[in-house]
């Protein structure tokens, strides 16, 4: 029989290469996007992606993307919640707008399409992309990180709660991933500096040029999305995936970082910010 796959957020970089990872090994992928370029992109990529509009933060939307879905398939095998932005800078003068449209699409979003499709999903498999950022460990992209984790926590909550004995929900952690998600934090985090008081544009120039300089070289550095998209077939395969995998070097080493008390974690965080913004 043929198992269906939901993947939100896959206009580009991650959630396409793994609508794609998932296409080529025999899933049908309906592939969430937003704008008709990208479903006419993604389309041509495999015969088995069917493109469908999908903004998990309205209602409308999920509900639409719903009804396409149940009128091809009366089941759903797996979803993959990928959808997600970054917004960075200091707590400090952070506008709460910003951090309330970080967790608007990184979590609400999640939990919004979630509770919608879980009824077409008795045996299925819900699959995060999570973040190394999920630690908490990272400082100027707390929004971020405090996101991950909170889409960790809400669920892992699922799991247990859910009167679905056959639900499997898998978070996948990342280190660093060459995509667009990048460039679009530099953009982000730019709008949010040029609407904050002049002030705090000269008391954290040093760390917005290093966050700058740091995005650009993420650009070109990390993993490639291909990797994630292999981790993301794998737990959608395998009979029993981990609850939790973190993907790269850098995830694995801050993983093991947490494990440190917090006020030796604080400490070296900050020798190491200090030695950076010389």
């Amino acid at each position: 029989m043929d198992k269906f796959v939901l993947v939100t957020g896959a206009s580009s970089g991650l959630g396409k290469e793994i609508a794609l990872t998932l296409a080529q090994n025999g899933f049908k992928v309906f592939a969430g996007v937003r704008k008709q370029a990208d479903k006419e992109t993604i389309e041509a990529l495999n015969s088995s992606i069917e493109a469908v509009f999908l903004d998990v933060t309205q209602d409308e939307s999920v509900k639409s993307a719903f009804e396409q879905i149940k009128s091809k398939t009366e089941s759903l095998y797996g979803l993959v919640n990928n959808a997600g932005i970054a917004v960075a800078g200091p707590v400090e003068c952070l506008p709460v707008e910003a951090v309330k449209k970080q967790f608007e699409v990184n979590v609400f979003g999640a939990i919004r399409v979630a509770q919608r499709f879980l009824p077409m999903m008795d045996d299925g498999r819900i699959v995060n992309i999570s973040s190394m950022a999920s630690f908490g460990l990272f400082p100027f992209v707390s929004p971020y990180c405090a996101s991950k984790r909170a889409l960790d926590i809400f669920f892992n909550a699922l799991l247990l709660e859910c009167k679905k004995p056959g639900l499997k929900v898998i978070s996948i952690k990342p280190g660093v991933v060459k995509t667009a998600i990048w460039d679009k934090s530099i953009d982000a985090c730019t709008k949010i500096l040029d609407n904050i008081p002049e002030e705090f544009h000269k008391k954290y120039a040093k760390e917005y040029e290093f966050l700058v300089k740091n995005a650009r070289k993420n650009n070109h550095h990390g993993l490639e999305p291909a990797e994630i998209g292999r981790i993301v077939l794998k737990a959608m395969t395998v009979k029993n995936p981990k609850l939790s995998y973190c993907a790269g070097f850098d995830a694995k080493m801050t993983e093991l970082f947490s494990k440190l008390p917090l006020s030796l974690i604080n400490f070296c965080t900050k020798a190491s910010m200090k030695n950076r913004l010389r």
